[in-house]
């Protein structure tokens, strides 16, 4: 049984540290109004595609473009 928990432990661990697809969408704006948005699939773990998500934040006089994790 031992051996069992010690088996079911260590596949938790590795499934938890998996690479997953998460969705980054991008919304761009002028002055408040919403004028296009975007959306790209982006592999690897939850704080490093959030990194990545959110580097593409960006303002250029009135547009505004924001990205966030789906």
């Amino acid at each position: 049984m031992k051996k069992l928990m010690i088996v079911l432990g260590v596949a938790l661990f590795t499934m938890a540290s998996c690479s997953k697809d998460y969705t980054c969408k991008c919304t761009v704006t002028d002055a408040g109004i919403e004028v296009g948005s975007t959306s790209s699939t982006i592999t690897g773990k939850k704080n490093d595609v959030t990194t990545a998500c959110d580097a593409n934040d960006a303002t250029v006089g009135t547009l505004s473009t924001n990205c966030e994790i789906q």
